[in-house]
């Protein structure tokens, strides 16, 4: 375990010196470093103006939002995996990532900026899973609960993409149009140190919550009679980790747009390295998701003179990344 974090730390922090140096406009690691370290320690620059700005006016935003984004994903998708007992859920089961796109393309319509695109898909994520827990929770009487959850989720992930498309249908082709488009498809081009600020409270919040219930999701994944046999209130503990996973999923929607596949490949391959013991799962899941994001969005940046939209990128690499670790993974659940 130790070791593993060991090697996941060093692999990660090297991604990031990486992303610093990448780009169109290139800068080389001790430069890197010495920007950075200058801010602490009393170095005389002797680099351009141009290139700090570079390195701390727009690569450490973007840097900092892909690992804030990629941990919560990943660790919010594992959660919802062990939770529902089913290794294909992802963080927008419940209908999170259709409830953010939703709240953003109102707020891109009305012509909100930046700041009100975030809180209104932040707020429509948390509207959309609340929905989805009522709507489980009235049926749920009736049946499985976990399956009555995940079929409201299901629906009502639809309904709110029908707005979506309601709301794109009455936008101006020409302008409002071609905004909401690119952001459902996932970027962190237009990060900056407020959207941080935002963002960073509910995902830090959630994936600790998360982090320290790691063991009642051992539990919980054994099912309801078992954990009710030791004592535990399923039903609050569920409501919690539900609320922590669309806290950190919700949070990360709204700065980062539609990232698809990360919360869903992340923990299956966290799971083949540690096991699915949630207690070390999660902090590996985390580190994985950071740096898979952090390495998606250097590609995204530096692959062509354009640069691609995130969640085009994490799709087309994490489609047959997927394939390949169910062909190597299908035993491991458990």
């Amino acid at each position: 375990m130790k070791r593993i974090l060991l090697v996941l730390g060093l692999g990660l922090v090297a991604l990031i010196l990486a992303s610093f140096a990448i780009g169109r406009y290139p800068v080389s690691p001790d430069t890197v470093l010495a920007i950075l370290a200058a801010k602490i320690l009393p170095i005389a620059p002797d680099w351009p103006a141009e290139t700090e700005t570079v390195v701390l006016g727009i690569r450490l935003p973007r840097i900092l939002a892909a690992l804030l984004v990629g941990a919560a994903l990943a660790v919010s998708g594992a959660s919802y995996q062990g939770l529902f007992r089913n290794p294909m859920v992802s963080p927008g089961i419940l209908g999170v990532s259709a409830g953010a796109s939703l709240g953003a393309a109102l707020a891109i319509l009305l012509g909100y900026g930046m700041l009100g695109i975030q809180a209104l898909a932040f707020a429509c994520g948390l509207v959309a899973v609340a929905a989805t827990w009522a709507v489980g929770a009235g049926l749920g009487r009736q049946g499985d609960p976990l399956l009555v959850m995940v079929l409201a989720g299901i629906v009502v992930g639809t309904l709110f993409t029908a707005f979506v498309s309601l709301v794109k249908f009455v936008a101006d082709p020409y302008n409002t149009l071609p905004a909401i488009t690119f952001w459902l498809m996932g970027s962190l081009a237009s990060v900056e140190l407020p959207d941080l600020l935002f963002a960073s409270p509910p995902i830090l919040f959630g994936l600790a919550t998360l982090l320290a219930m790691s063991w009642t999701l051992n539990v919980l994944c054994f099912g309801d009679e078992e954990a009710k046999a030791m004592g535990l209130a399923t039903g609050r503990l569920r409501l919690a980790i539900i609320v922590s996973a669309t806290l950190v999923t919700a949070a990360a929607v709204a700065i980062a747009g539609i990232v698809g596949l990360v919360g869903l490949i992340v923990p299956h391959l966290a799971r083949m390295l540690v096991g699915p013991d949630h207690r070390v799962l999660l902090p590996v899941a985390a580190l994985l998701g950071a740096g898979f994001l952090l390495a998606v969005d250097g590609l995204a940046r530096s692959l062509f003179a354009v640069e691609v939209p995130l969640g085009i990128v994490t799709s087309i690499i994490g489609a047959p990344f997927f394939l390949y670790l169910m062909n190597r993974g299908r035993k491991a659940w458990a």
